[in-house]
């Protein structure tokens, strides 16, 4: 029976020991799809924002970011407004695919070297607060894939990033007026982070993940995850009836769906 027994054991921790490799990975970095009439949308709007003057200490948490385009530097303490901002005081560009900043005015095709361009001036850091926006936002999926909706007016590409692990999801989005929309979620299945991606659209961001293995999902969100969330009275519901009911100002209507489709 031992000699049963004991290939049975050995395989068991050793899938036991792979899944838990699987969700100690790092999360990294979604790459961001820019739509056409996205583009179109940026191209006519100027958003261009002065830097910040600074604000009271006292009302600046520790952990925020600087909200300066270019600049990665985060708020420690009092101390930490008194280093150089670096950062770019003009607008994204985008035209026909090139990205670039309105200030400098290098041009690239990557959206990834748009991001790490380097600031071109240099200033006082903004650790200005963002609005939190509770956005309409729902789920769909298909036998490989699953696609998360938020539904928004102009999310800025400048500012938004999706980060996602094989088993976790991180979004941070935000729409012009300076509007941020947040989650942070452990999924219910098991995802291909390298073949997962984010599509920015007028009215809405789409982040669609592709599953690791085919097959239905009960639910977005692992059951334990919702249960935490449940108790600290921050659960995040994603289903239709919710973006159905949802009256917030950042969604989308109707008309501007279609205007999109045809824009796109």
């Amino acid at each position: 029976m031992q000699t049963f027994l004991i290939p049975v054991a050995i395989t068991l921790g050793s899938q036991s020991s792979m899944m838990h490799l699987r969700s100690e990975l790092p999360p990294k970095l979604l790459p961001l799809n820019i739509s056409q009439a996205l583009e179109m949308a940026l191209e006519q709007k100027e958003l261009d924002q002065e830097p910040g003057a600074g604000l009271d200490s006292s009302l600046i948490r520790s952990g925020s970011s600087c909200q300066n385009p270019g600049c990665d530097a985060v708020y420690q303490s009092p101390e930490s407004d008194a280093t150089p901002c670096t950062y770019h005081p003009g607008a994204p560009r985008f035209h026909e695919g090139m990205k670039s900043w309105s200030c400098c005015g290098i041009q690239t095709l990557d959206f990834g070297a748009f991001l790490a361009q380097p600031g071109c001036r240099v200033g006082r850091h903004d650790w200005g607060k963002q609005l939190p926006a509770s956005c309409r936002h729902d789920w769909h999926q298909t036998d490989s894939l699953v696609v998360v909706t938020v539904y928004g007016q102009i999310p800025l590409p400048a500012f938004n990033w999706v980060k996602a692990s094989q088993t976790e999801l991180h979004v941070h989005i935000v729409f012009d007026g300076n509007r941020v929309f947040q989650a942070q979620m452990k999924l219910w299945g098991v995802i291909n982070v390298e073949q997962s991606s984010v599509s920015l659209m007028p009215s809405r961001v789409e982040i669609s993940l592709v599953k690791a293995d085919p097959g239905s999902w009960a639910q977005l969100e692992h059951p334990d995850a919702l249960a935490e969330k449940a108790k600290a009275g921050t659960g995040l519901e994603m289903d239709e009836e919710e973006s159905e009911d949802s009256d917030d100002d950042l969604s989308w209507t109707e008309e501007e769906e279609e205007e999109e489709a045809m824009g796109e």
